[in-house]
């Protein structure tokens, strides 16, 4: 079982959750540094797919229906992670991200859509 390493689009590039993680060994990288700012969604999908890397984006609408294309059409891509903007702080982000890393494999995530606001923490956490 391999562990889920993480893609953040343009919209939901934000360097210090980015750091962050980081610290905690999280294999990440966004949008900027692959050289993808700007490139359609379905680009920046068949890459991540090629690089094994799911995908964290705030683009909920666009890459639900992404995902439903692909299943359609029997496409593969490594997990799309999706977060409403806005909806959480950095840590808060962080917190559902590294939880969501500790229990899922990247096997796991393979084909799966999975809302950030499903992924539940423990009572005493907070957003």
């Amino acid at each position: 079982m391999s562990a889920i390493h993480l893609y953040f689009d343009e919209d939901a590039t934000q360097h210090g959750l980015i750091a962050a993680l980081r610290l905690r060994g999280v294999d990440v990288v966004s949008a900027l540094e692959c050289g993808l700012v700007a490139a359609p969604d379905e680009i920046q999908l068949q890459w991540c797919h090629s690089q094994s890397r799911a995908i964290y984006t705030f683009n909920v609408g666009d890459f639900i229906s992404l995902h439903a294309d692909y299943v359609k059409a029997g496409h593969a891509h490594s997990g799309i992670i999706l977060a409403p903007q806005q909806r959480y702080t950095i840590g808060g982000q962080m917190r559902r991200l590294l939880k969501l890393l500790a229990t899922w494999t990247a096997e796991d995530i393979r084909w799966q859509t999975i809302f950030l606001s499903n992924i539940k923490l423990e009572s005493t956490d907070r957003d």
